[in-house]
């Protein structure tokens, strides 16, 4: 991948935008599959965000079942890594040589194109206390393993709703933003709270019935 002209190295910058990124992915053999292991060879302080990032790709994928059976357990393995506070990600050999093709990073940069120039108006490095803290980064890594969680289970039409607020995540990580990352925190507490809540009213509508038919 090409750098940007920013310093890696300065404090409180990213290394490079989440559209350089997304460029650089972009750029090549369309029928050429990206492994993980090479996309975050690269990057120093986003690492985490790009990983979450393609952890997320296949919440936009309209096949029920399979966008959180794939997204679901990445999620959690992002997130469980920032709960333990590793400084960057690890990844097992058989997920490491795996990725997205890069005709669907081309897809899915198309489908948020709009969006994103909106966000890059909005975003910048600012509060790095709230990215480089154990326990910021602590309970955003136990955010993300509860969303992952959420993800995972199947919960009708929540692919692209969860997918659009882990995306959140994505760019407050990747763009160093804590107050996004502040936003975010705000968004997924409400959707675990709300989430949660119905799954706890709709197991006991489920056992209710058991019992009944019982």
């Amino acid at each position: 991948m090409t750098r940007s002209s920013a310093d890696p190295n300065e404090p409180g910058q990213p290394a490079q935008s989440t559209r350089s990124l997304l460029e650089d992915m972009a750029r090549g053999d369309p029928a050429e599959r990206l492994r993980l292991v090479d996309i975050l060879a690269d990057l120093q302080q986003g690492a985490f965000g790009m990983l979450l990032f393609i952890g997320t790709l296949p919440s936009f994928i309209p096949i029920p079942g399979l966008a959180g059976g794939i997204s679901g357990p990445l999620v959690m393995l992002v997130g469980a890594q920032l709960l333990l506070g590793l400084r960057e990600p690890w990844l097992p050999q058989f997920i490491a040589i795996r990725g997205p093709a890069r005709h669907s990073v081309v897809r899915f940069g198309e489908v948020i194109a709009r969006p994103l120039r909106w966000l890059e108006r909005m975003v910048r490095p600012r509060w790095p206390a709230m990215l480089d803290s154990r326990p910021a980064s602590a309970f955003t890594g136990l955010l993300l393993l509860l969303l992952g969680l959420l993800l995972l289970l199947p919960i009708p039409f929540t692919n692209y709703l969860f997918g659009l607020l882990l995306l959140i995540y994505v760019f407050a990580l990747l763009e160093r933003d804590g107050m996004l990352l502040l936003g975010a925190w705000i968004l997924g507490l409400v959707a675990i709270v709300g989430f949660g809540v119905s799954l706890k009213e709709l197991a006991q509508v489920a056992l209710d019935w058991i019992g009944r038919l019982l």
